[in-house]
């Protein structure tokens, strides 16, 4: 007997439905009908059926940390770090905990499986890496949660930033990080690249730093992180977070750049929520909208995984755990609305999102894991813009989370007595 038949689901990228058959936490079989005795059947008749989605970017120490000890009321990313400095010496592992596992409820409840967090390590006490470490032990059976050792107030500008990262490495944290824009000087942060990537480099590590995240186009340190990632071999081990001083970059240059980061192997993450809001802030009009160069990006053939970075925290007053509400904004954003860059945004907080964080392929195919959600949309133009109710979330093989579909009831005359969202519209597909 089957544990789970997901029958009359909608693939990404098929016009043909199918059933899926789990057993022991792995897809068995997909066929347009499998006739099989199952403990559980679900009906996805019509209904999009995807891998689950993946943030590569976002701060798990300060979500749900709004007004704490205060409101951000410029807006801007150094009033939020500013801030965040206030909250850093009032924490508790208590706090952070318990903030952090209502969130991965709220993640589990949309489908989202896998987040790469950053954790501030310029605490002596090194609170935050404690309290996720135990998160992260508490959640595996839903989550992947991946914790990145990240020098918020720079690794030469704290002065114990360095001895901290490697205590909080030896702790068991998976993934060295860094804010080399935040450093005194350009000169200071180029260094921090390349000592953090040395870093990495021995002890087997992947790398993931926060670049650029700056409106000067002379902040030019991912052109060094994808310089080091080629040094030292590290390659596909590394991320470049951000990169939004992109955006203010002449074109001559930044053709320059694309080619070497494209040659590096390393991934790119903008994360459209915060970067619309926190970069321009200094413009009066016209004013950027703070995206990196994701279109171009794609051209030369760079992974670039949308990132959700804050909710309710210090940076951001908003958010709610929901990758597609990214992949919205970064439609808007960047902006691309042809159908194909769509449905490439669909694909940026699912398959490249676990691709960049070196996550095994979670697409849907015979003998692959059996994790997936069942979405009220049709494909994935219509998820994206609908940002569609997830119906079902599974994984492993087991049913974690359900929400009812989103039906509105009608009382006009003579027209229909009620909608379903996902059906209403012309289909999102050609």
């Amino acid at each position: 007997m089957l544990d789970l038949l997901v029958k009359g689901g909608r693939l990404a990228g098929s016009r043909q439905a199918a059933d899926i058959a789990i057993k022991d936490g792995r897809i068995a079989d997909i066929a347009p009908v499998i006739e099989a005795p199952a403990a559980r059947v679900i009906d996805a008749t019509g209904r999009l059926v995807s891998p689950p989605f993946a943030d590569p970017h976002f701060h798990m120490d300060a979500t749900l940390s709004l007004g704490l000890p205060r409101l951000n009321r410029s807006g801007t990313l150094l009033e939020g770090i500013a801030l965040w400095g206030e909250l850093k010496p009032l924490l508790t592992v208590e706090a952070v905990m318990e903030r952090a596992l209502r969130y991965c409820d709220l993640a589990a409840a949309q489908g989202l499986l896998a987040i790469r967090s950053h954790v501030d390590v310029c605490d002596d006490r090194l609170t935050a890496s404690h309290a996720l470490i135990e998160v992260r032990k508490r959640v595996k059976p839903y989550i992947d949660l991946q914790l990145v050792a990240f020098p918020q107030d720079g690794l030469y500008r704290s002065p114990n930033a360095e001895a901290n990262l490697l205590r909080a490495l030896d702790l068991g944290l998976d993934v060295v990080g860094g804010i080399p824009h935040f450093e005194r000087t350009m000169e200071d942060g180029a260094r921090s690249v390349r000592r953090l990537c040395e870093i990495a480099a021995e002890r087997g590590l992947p790398v993931d730093l926060h670049c650029d995240e700056s409106d000067d186009p002379l902040s030019r340190h991912v052109e060094t992180l994808a310089a080091e990632a080629i040094r030292l071999g590290l390659r596909e081990r590394v991320v470049g977070s951000h990169c939004t001083s992109m955006h203010s970059m002449d074109n001559y240059y930044a053709s320059k750049l694309i080619p070497l980061i494209a040659e590096s192997g390393i991934h790119v993450i903008p994360n459209p929520l915060i970067n619309i809001t926190l970069q321009g802030r200094s413009d009066t009009y016209p004013r950027r909208r703070g995206l990196t160069r994701v279109a171009e990006l794609r051209a030369a053939g760079v992974n670039v995984a949308l990132g959700q970075d804050c909710v309710m925290d210090p940076w951001y007053s908003l958010g709610s755990a929901d990758m597609l509400e990214v992949a919205h904004m970064g439609v808007h954003a960047v902006p691309m609305t042809s159908r194909e860059a769509i449905a490439w945004a669909f694909e940026s907080v699912t398959l490249n999102g676990a691709r960049a964080m070196g996550l095994p392929d979670p697409s849907l195919r015979k003998g692959g894991p059996a994790s997936m959600v069942v979405l009220q949309a049709r494909d994935p133009i219509e998820a994206v813009r609908l940002k569609a109710t997830r119906l079902a979330v599974i994984r492993h093989g087991k049913v974690i989370a359900e929400t009812p579909a989103r039906q509105t009831t009608l009382s006009l005359a003579g027209r229909p007595s009620s909608i379903d969202p996902a059906a209403y519209a012309p289909a999102a597909e050609d």
